[in-house]
């Protein structure tokens, strides 16, 4: 075992060499090859459902914990054959985008295409059984939720990235399927409520796959990858990947106008100096080159910059939630 690789690897997205790769645990290597890092995002999401369910008078912690961690295999299962599709597909050779901020197992010979198939087919295997435990314990209608999780799982990265569906499909997929969904599961019962509650942190979420999107523009464009930055233009991105943050805050506001949220939601605001730091980072294309004082995380930039302000609006809008669920639940 080796802790400090799992550490790590739960942080940042590590570069290692295929020498400090062979010796690595299994545990390391499923770690770096499904990005665990971004996995947090996942993990929020199901604690979000949980968080509402409670909130709601209906936690189930059994259904929460299988729930969260069937969506975080889920996500790593996509990761896994997203590499792998790519590799088949040609597009990661050459020193594409992907090559560059982190490890690709199978361009840079850490794995052969049956090893990455296999940590794939395990992986999926796993949130599958998770998913069909569900199906048992609460009924039909997660069946469905379940094969809406199997076909963006399948199909994100071919064809729905490459016909500009794949920023829509991450908003529908971690707002309203997995917390909207989440929700079902656990406390059975459907809440358009949840689902437009889920959308703040839905939106960071999409930020952050838009920002990565923007930073491999001309590459996708080259290969003829038509995501949603590649059809709207450069410029139009950047902007609405600025509104998409905004309206993080707005959303939330409106619902607690409507009464939805006590006032403690407006903890969000703390997630501001945060976006106050990278705002000036959209007034301008990417760099060619990594800036002098950038951090070591170079090519990422606009997705670098999605990431830290998701992971800062998260933790504020998390711990505002628990609050806001608590003096619900016990006060008001």
């Amino acid at each position: 075992m080796n802790i400090s690789m799992w550490r790590k690897a739960l942080q940042v997205i590590p570069h290692v060499s295929k020498e400090e790769w062979q010796k690595l645990d299994v545990v390391s290597k499923w770690l770096i090859s499904t990005r665990a890092a971004v996995l947090i995002m996942t993990f929020l999401s199901g604690a979000f459902a949980g968080i509402f369910a409670f909130r709601d008078g209906s936690f189930d912690v059994l259904k929460w914990v299988l729930i969260t961690l069937g969506l975080i295999f889920s996500h790593a299962t996509n990761n896994l054959l997203n590499d792998y599709t790519d590799y088949k597909r040609g597009v990661d050779k050459d020193n594409y985008y992907r090559s560059q901020y982190g490890p690709q197992p199978l361009v840079h010979g850490l794995f052969t295409q049956r090893q990455q198939l296999t940590y794939a087919g395990v992986t999926g295997v796993i949130a599958l059984v998770i998913g069909i435990i569900l199906v048992i314990m609460t009924g039909w209608w997660t069946l469905l939720l379940l094969l809406l999780g199997v076909f963006f799982v399948l199909f994100y990265t071919w064809p729905l990235k490459y016909i500009a569906l794949g920023e829509i499909s991450v908003l529908l997929v971690w707002g309203p399927l997995m917390i909207g969904g989440g929700y079902y599961v656990i406390t059975g019962a459907w809440s358009w409520t949840v689902v437009l509650a889920s959308l703040p942190y839905a939106l960071g979420v999409t930020g952050v796959i838009f920002g990565k999107h923007i930073d491999k523009f001309e590459m996708d464009k080259k290969l003829k990858i038509h995501t949603l930055p590649v059809v709207i233009g450069e410029k139009p991105a950047r902007i609405t990947l600025v509104v998409m943050l905004i309206l993080q805050y707005v959303l939330t506001f409106v619902l607690v106008i409507m009464g939805y949220y006590t006032l403690v939601m407006v903890a969000v605001l703390l997630a501001i100096p945060t976006m106050r730091r990278i705002w000036p980072m959209f007034k301008a294309p990417k760099p060619d080159e990594k800036p002098a004082d950038y951090p070591d995380v170079w090519p990422n930039y606009f997705v670098a910059a999605a990431f830290i302000h998701n992971r800062s609006f998260g933790v504020w809008f998390m711990l505002a939630l628990i609050l806001d669920s608590i003096l619900k639940v016990f006060v008001l």
